[in-house]
């Protein structure tokens, strides 16, 4: 693994052509009809829990977080998490989620869901949301289905569909 000159840092609004871009090479035109993407249709980004990466002036990653809630509370929606498909492998992936959970942690958030790879997110914490205690707006394999706390007892009271918010 070669040592990259990457810099993380919050998207800026001109980033949104090459975060799209990079949507398209990393997960194709069916990403539309997932359901994570149909959660995240409803919502907005948070700016100041949007990261992206960088090599040199290249954008090679970007991750992205929103708001919903559930069961009354809020919670936040990660994804997606994206890095070029030729940075693959190079821990571009594990650099923004760090610096995303730490910033959401930071500003006081409490959970976090996702639609992924279980294998992958473990390494930070996210674990499957237990049966019948979330909806997403359309089908999802239950093993993908992730959350995380922040902090203990963050998913107390958490029942019923995840709605997205406007930022």
């Amino acid at each position: 693994m070669t040592a990259l000159p990457l810099v993380i840092r919050p998207e800026h609004p001109d980033d949104a052509p090459a975060i799209e871009r990079l949507h398209a090479r990393a997960f194709g035109p069916g990403r539309f009809a997932r359901t994570a993407y149909r959660l995240r249709e409803g919502g907005s980004p948070l700016p100041d829990l949007c990261l992206t990466a960088l090599v040199g002036t290249y954008l090679v990653g970007s991750v992205r977080i929103g708001s919903a809630e559930a069961g009354g509370g809020p919670l936040l929606v990660l994804g997606p998490l994206t890095v070029d498909p030729s940075f693959s492998d190079r821990g571009i992936g594990t650099s923004l989620m760090r610096a995303n959970l730490d910033a959401a942690r930071a500003a006081g958030h409490g959970l976090v869901i996702l639609v992924g790879d279980a294998p992958y997110y473990a390494r930070f914490g996210f674990r499957p949301v237990p049966p019948g205690r979330l909806a997403l707006p359309g089908p999802v394999d239950p093993a993908r289905f992730l959350w995380l706390e922040l902090f203990d007892g963050a998913s107390a009271g958490r029942y019923g569909p995840v709605r997205p918010l406007r930022a």
